[in-house]
């Protein structure tokens, strides 16, 4: 088959998938449109590199340029994409006051990074990534602020998976310049898709998989709705592509993240789980335990060379020995994002003989640009985030179980990559979706414990129906 026609048989299909998933009685706003194009470049690749024309091929100077001066094009799109994510919000003050009344500890977080940026060695370029990471909260915000969020939450889904999903198989088979690449150490072939390299397709495989199980069990367990059979081939259609993208890629970290989660997210449904809720805490513990033994204790070798992992973790350990040699202030860190800038960068590169511009572990990432203070902030976060998850999913059920799945996936993913705080990343565009939380009602946002955001949408939505 000719790409030409394969082109002509996956934009029929995208369109097919979005006819099956249709559902006239989910109304949300145009305003929507924006986290899925935020979304969209984040899951993907940037703006720039779509239209890049040339030899990759760059020296190591060139490479710590680039990262330093960024792209112009790439910063118009994410300028116009947050100007217009901020008119939106200027129409919600009341919904946004609410939500950041209730968290603010991630406001404080925000802050905190800001006030980094007076200690980082390029304060200008710091700025510029803290201002992409405030655009993370706006599209989040945006999501939430919706008039119907959790229909929102499930368009958004939809939107990225249906387009993203199948576009990846079309360029990996049909389109091998775009889609794939060689690996420089093997030789052989790397997956990418839509994406720029094989970590970045398998997150999104790994987000997306998930958003798409919940789905298919939301569904599942809603018998009398309409159109439930249809619903169910189109989001069965992406999970089965996901698998099929799992089975080609070779991106260990989000497959083992989403079989686990997906356990987890499976637990949370069955009876045993619901009549005595420890289960779950042993579930979470066991799993983060197990992942933590074999990944850094080497007590399962046997585990990860049938993973195709050595113990090194692919190099990982040896890099992770290199940075902790450069860091100068333990306590505060270079500064938000400024690790990987200036000489350091280009001398990792050099040390390690290929590019390197991350830590491959989210923890010790946070700990190279804010120190010590910036791990006890990531620690605040997590427990109070657990906390809240988990006493809403004992309250709410099904309405919370995505937000804990993400929450978990957050936490065993950045064991082997970076995503805490990561701009524009998808894997923390989601942690920071599951950890938001929005009060029920205005009132109630002042008084009463927070609620994690699905759990909250559950309610409203319940209301809405009743009154109707």
């Amino acid at each position: 088959m000719s790409p030409a026609s394969a082109t002509v048989i996956v934009v029929i299909g995208i369109l097919g998938l979005f006819w099956l998933d249709r559902d006239a009685t989910l109304r949300t706003s145009a305003a929507l449109w924006i986290p899925v194009a935020w979304l969209a470049i984040a899951c993907s690749r940037p703006v720039s590199s779509w239209f890049s024309v040339g030899s990759s091929e760059i020296t190591v100077d060139q490479f710590v340029d680039r990262v330093m001066d960024g792209s112009p094009t790439d910063r118009l799109v994410f300028t116009c994409l947050l100007a217009a994510g901020i008119v939106v919000l200027l129409g919600r003050t009341r919904q946004v006051g609410n939500i950041l009344r209730v968290n603010r500890l991630i406001v404080f977080c925000f802050l905190y990074f800001a006030v980094s940026l007076s200690w980082s060695d390029y304060p200008d370029v710091a700025f510029k990534r803290w201002t992409k990471l405030v655009g993370d909260f706006v599209i989040v915000l945006i999501v939430l602020t919706d008039r119907e969020p959790l229909a929102a939450i499930k368009r958004l889904l939809a939107r990225l998976a249906f387009v993203l999903i199948p576009l990846s198989i079309l360029f990996i088979k049909y389109y091998p310049q775009s889609g794939t690449a060689y690996s420089q150490w093997t030789g052989g072939t790397i997956y990418l898709g839509v994406t720029t390299n094989k970590n970045t397709l398998g997150v999104i495989c790994l987000c997306l998989g998930l958003g798409a199980s919940w789905r298919i069990l939301t569904i599942y367990g809603d018998r009398g709705v309409t159109g439930r059979v249809r619903r169910l081939i189109a989001q069965g259609v992406i999970l089965a592509m996901t698998l099929y993208l799992f089975r080609l890629m070779n991106s260990m970290t989000s497959l083992s993240s989403f079989l686990m989660a997906l356990c987890l997210l499976l637990a949370m449904r069955s009876r045993v789980a619901v009549q005595s809720p420890a289960v779950i805490h042993l579930l979470v513990a066991s799993m983060l335990a197990v992942s933590v033994s074999v990944a850094f204790l080497g007590l399962s070798p046997d585990m990860l060379r049938a993973m195709g992992r050595n113990p090194t973790l692919t190099e990982r350990t040896m890099l992770w020995g290199n940075l902790l040699g450069l860091v100068q202030n333990s306590w505060f860190g270079t500064g938000f994002e400024s690790f990987w800038l200036g000489p350091r960068l280009g001398e990792m590169w050099r040390r390690s003989g290929f590019v390197v511009n991350e830590a491959h572990n989210g923890y010790l990432e946070v700990f190279l640009n804010l120190g010590w203070m910036g791990v006890a902030l990531l620690a605040t976060v997590i427990v109070t985030g657990y906390r809240k998850a988990f006493s809403t999913w004992r309250t709410n059920g099904l309405k919370a179980d995505l937000s804990l799945t993400y929450f978990f996936v957050g936490l065993v993913y950045n064991f082997t990559e970076a995503a805490f705080f990561k701009i524009q990343g998808p894997a923390w565009l989601f942690f920071l979706l599951a950890i938001t939380s929005v009060p029920t009602n205005s009132s109630e946002a002042v008084r009463t414990p927070q609620p994690d955001f699905l759990s909250s949408i559950g309610t409203l939505s319940q209301e809405q129906e009743q009154s109707a």
